[in-house]
């Protein structure tokens, strides 16, 4: 896997609240965010680099992609919604058998659904990030 390191254009962490919580920079934030929804970006390393939890920035992940529910990205790193779909022949039951690769790095192999079924579910594949570690 070949992840580019992540720099940010200013500092992510702003100032302190009284409780000793860090306030975070919203430009910082979108990049650090931008970055996670990259095929191959592991957001455990990220966030390591950056010295916050992982969760808190699977937070701020899922935060984004709730404002920008279409594709999960903002339009500046939108994926492209086209997904390259090859046919793989016919089932035992005689329906049509289709392969993906998405833009995710996820390859999936499905048969026997009605073309409706297969665009929900290769939209909602698509949109996830993916690890590195689960390409095949």
């Amino acid at each position: 896997m070949t992840e580019n390191t992540t720099e940010l254009s200013r500092p992510l962490v702003v100032g302190h609240k009284r409780d000793g919580r860090c306030r975070y920079d919203r430009e910082a934030k979108r990049e650090l965010v931008e970055a996670c929804l990259k095929p191959g970006v592991s957001v455990a390393r990220v966030a390591l680099r950056h010295g916050i939890n992982a969760n808190l920035l699977r937070t701020w992940i899922t935060r984004h992609q709730r404002r920008h529910p279409v594709l999960g990205t903002s339009p500046e790193t939108a994926k492209s919604a086209f997904i390259s779909v090859e046919t793989k022949g016919y089932s035992e039951a005689g329906g049509l058998k289709l392969g993906a690769r998405l833009s995710n790095g996820v390859h999936l192999e499905l048969s026997d659904a009605s073309p409706l079924d297969l665009v929900t579910v290769l939209r909602l594949l698509n949109d996830l990030p993916c690890s590195g570690s689960t390409r095949g």
